[in-house]
């Protein structure tokens, strides 16, 4: 997987839309072949929306596809100072 490291969208707390026009942005200004959508936790379900919303409206056109999905987990530390693990998965889009 060459050259994706910079075509990376975390998904996070900001409005759903503003992830959907980033990976977008990726595929059409960037001309980006693969763009990686990385979320962990309760965003999970956010980043399958976003994949999902990407693939079937707004870029099935252009033959923009989900190419693999890595599931995972992180340990870290929590606010109490507690180890925790959570989910992480990282979805890749890619161009036909």
């Amino acid at each position: 997987m060459a050259n994706t490291e910079e075509n990376v969208v975390f998904i996070g707390n900001k409005p759903f839309m503003n992830y959907v026009t980033g990976v977008v942005m990726q595929f059409t200004s960037k001309n980006a072949n693969e763009v990686v959508i990385k979320a962990r936790g309760k965003f999970i379900s956010r980043a399958v929306d976003v994949a999902e919303v990407i693939t079937k409206r707004f870029l099935k056109d252009q033959g923009v596809y989900i190419k693999d999905i890595k599931i995972d987990s992180e340990e870290f530390e929590n606010k109490e100072g507690k180890k925790v693990n959570v989910s992480t998965i990282d979805i890749v889009l890619a161009k036909k």
